[in-house]
């Protein structure tokens, strides 16, 4: 009874230990992706980081193009899931449109390298990177569309697609981020004030966003 205890803890150990390894495989490999692009990084600064020997790393994840596919699938399911899941309920639009700004631009202050990095990745490898995409992301449009054309029946908004709505909200979100170093340099807004701003466009760009779908309705 006694070794078979022993052994179950020696099991439950080494399983921790393993988990505990990829844990810090993957902290280190998002900090290196984030900074320099899948082309960019080399798996032995990503050991480094890690604090492990290359062959471990090599151990857990056969190649660098394995390793980035793992990291962008999480980036993926951990932010955008739960803001598409919102888009997909059956919320009244324009609180979706409420939700959606401050939770998107919530998530960009936690993570501002974000955008830049999926934009550059997506850019340098589309194909494969939007299989994963498409495989993370189930945007309903139909019920978006739907919720759209009810208000525009309504005389509440004006006709507009889905997909303009995203890429309009999408836009004033993401913009700041990536301008951030240069509104920095022209304007000399130090951190302080850009998270300002950043908490001013959370209501901001809802604002913006249902009063020019109901422009001109009344």
């Amino acid at each position: 009874m006694r070794k078979l205890t022993n052994w179950l803890i020696s099991k439950i150990t080494k399983m921790e230990k393993a988990t505990d390894t990829e844990q810090k495989i993957l902290n280190a490999a998002k900090l290196v992706f984030q900074e320099k692009g899948m082309a960019g990084a080399r798996m032995q600064e990503i050991a480094d980081k890690a604090g492990i020997n290359k062959a471990l790393l090599h151990y857990y994840f056969r190649s660098k193009e394995k390793l980035f596919r793992k990291i962008f699938e999480e980036i993926v399911q951990k932010f955008l899931t739960p803001i598409i899941s919102e888009m997909n309920s059956e919320k009244p639009l324009e609180v979706k449109i409420w939700t959606f700004a401050e939770s998107y631009m919530n998530m960009l202050t936690a993570n501002p390298h974000i955008p830049l990095f999926m934009m550059h990745e997506l850019h340098s490898n589309p194909k494969a990177l939007q299989e994963i995409a498409h495989k993370n992301i189930s945007l309903n449009g139909a019920l978006l569309q739907k919720q759209i054309n009810e208000e525009v029946a309504k005389g509440n908004f004006k006709p507009i697609s889905f997909l303009e709505l995203i890429v309009n909200m999408l836009s004033l979100s993401v913009f700041p981020f990536v301008a951030k170093p240069m509104l920095k340099a022209v304007f000399g807004i130090p951190d302080e004030k850009f998270n300002q701003l950043i908490e001013q466009r959370k209501i901001a760009i809802p604002k913006l966003i249902i009063a020019g779908l109901k422009a001109d309705c009344n």
